[in-house]
C-alpha cells in the first residue's frame, strides 16, 4: 500500500487506487459482493416460489429448484458484475473477456469437448480398477422424448451454471484481485474463493475443497491461455454435463438426471465418494490431460488466427 503524503490524504490511500480515480480492488470486490447478495435476495424468493409450481413434464423437484436458482443467479450475478464493472472498475462489461465472434464459439465448443475427454478418462480409470459398474441407461426405462427433454433441461441448467460461476470467479474475482495485486495472486485467491463457495455442498470435505480449488486453477488456465472467458465457460459447462448427466457421477455432491446409471464402490480417497470425482485423486490425471488439451487447442487457435506466421 502506498503511504499518505501532503498531496494524498490518508482516506485516499485507504480507499482509492494510486493509479487511477477508482476504488481499490478490495473495496470493489466487497461492493460487488454486497450487490450480488442484494439482487439474490430480491429475485431468489420469487423464483423459489415459482419453482414449487413444477414443470409441465416429469422433472425431479431438485432439478427444477436448481434451474430456478440458476435463473435467479443469472440475473443477480450479471447485474451485480455489470454495475460493478461499469461504475466501480470504470471498465466495460465486455472487457472481462466476453467479446462475441467466431473465436468465442470455437472456445466454447473446444472447452466442452475437452471435458468430455477428461470425464471419459475418469470413467475409464474407475472401470478398469473395478470401482465402477454400469447398471443401466435412462432410455431403458423412459421414452426417447422424455430422455431428450430431461437431458436438454439439465444441459440448459448447466449452461447457466457455467456462465454464472465463470463470470463471477474467472471474470470479476480473478481480474479484480489481479488489478490490485498481480495475476498469480488473482488466480490463487479467486480459486480459493471458488473452493470456499462449494463448502455448503452435500458431502463437502477438505478433500473436495482442495479438488474444487484445483479445478479453479484449471479453469483459470483456460482464461489465461486465451485472455477470454469463453473457453473457461465451455469447460465448466462440459465438466458438469459430462460428469453428471453422461457418465452418471455426482456433481460436486449433487445428483442430477443421468443418462447412464453407475455404481461407484472404490476407495473414497480415489473416487471422491458421494461428492464425486472432484473430491478424489482420480481428478489429478484428468486435470493434467485437460491442461495439455487446452495448451494444444490454444496453440492451434493462435496459428489459425495468424496464418501469415
Amino acid at each position: 500500500m502506498d503511504t499518505p503524503s501532503p498531496q494524498r490524504p490518508l482516506w485516499k490511500v485507504i480507499f482509492l487506487s494510486p493509479d487511477e480515480p477508482r476504488l481499490r480492488a478490495g473495496w470493489r470486490l466487497l461492493l460487488q459482493t454486497l450487490l450480488l447478495i442484494f439482487f439474490m435476495f430480491c429475485v431468489g424468493i420469487p423464483f423459489a416460489l415459482l419453482a414449487l409450481g413444477g414443470l409441465p413434464f416429469d422433472t425431479a423437484a431438485d432439478d427444477w429448484l436448481m434451474f430456478a436458482n440458476q435463473v435467479a443467479e443469472t440475473f443477480a450475478v450479471g447485474v451485480s458484475v455489470f454495475l460493478a464493472r461499469r461504475f466501480l472498475d470504470r471498465r466495460s462489461f465486455v472487457s472481462l473477456g466476453l467479446h462475441l465472434d467466431l473465436r468465442a464459439l470455437l472456445d466454447l465448443v473446444a472447452g466442452i469437448l475437452i471435458t468430455f475427454v477428461m470425464m471419459g478418462l475418469i470413467a475409464l480409470l474407475e472401470w478398469r480398477m473395478g470401482w465402477l459398474t454400469v447398471e443401466g441407461f435412462a432410455w431403458e426405462t423412459e421414452s426417447l422424448p422424455a430422455v431428450l427433454l430431461s437431458t436438454a433441461f439439465i444441459l440448459l441448467t448447466f449452461v447457466l451454471v457455467g456462465w454464472n460461476e465463470e463470470l463471477l470467479s474467472r471474470g470479476y474475482h480473478l481480474q479484480t484481485i489481479a488489478s490490485g495485486t498481480n495475476r498469480t495472486l488473482g488466480v490463487v485467491l479467486s480459486s480459493g474463493i471458488f473452493g470456499a463457495l462449494h463448502l455448503a455442498n452435500p458431502h463437502a470435505s477438505w478433500m473436495s475443497t482442495l479438488g474444487i480449488f484445483l479445478a479453479g486453477l484449471f479453469l483459470a488456465y483456460g482464461y489465461l491461455r486465451t485472455g477470454r472467458l469463453w473457453l473457461s465457460i465451455g469447460l465448466h459447462i462440459g465438466w458438469n454435463f459430462f460428469e453428471g448427466v453422461v457418465f452418471g457421477f455426482p456433481v460436486s455432491g449433487m445428483e442430477f438426471y443421468r443418462l447412464m446409471r453407475v455404481a461407484v464402490r472404490g476407495p473414497d480417497l480415489w473416487t471422491g465418494g458421494y461428492f464425486g470425482p472432484e473430491a478424489g485423486l482420480v481428478l489429478l490425471p484428468a486435470l493434467a490431460l485437460g491442461a495439455l488439451l487446452i495448451y494444444g487447442y490454444t496453440r492451434l487457435a493462435a496459428k489459425w488466427s495468424s496464418p501469415e506466421e
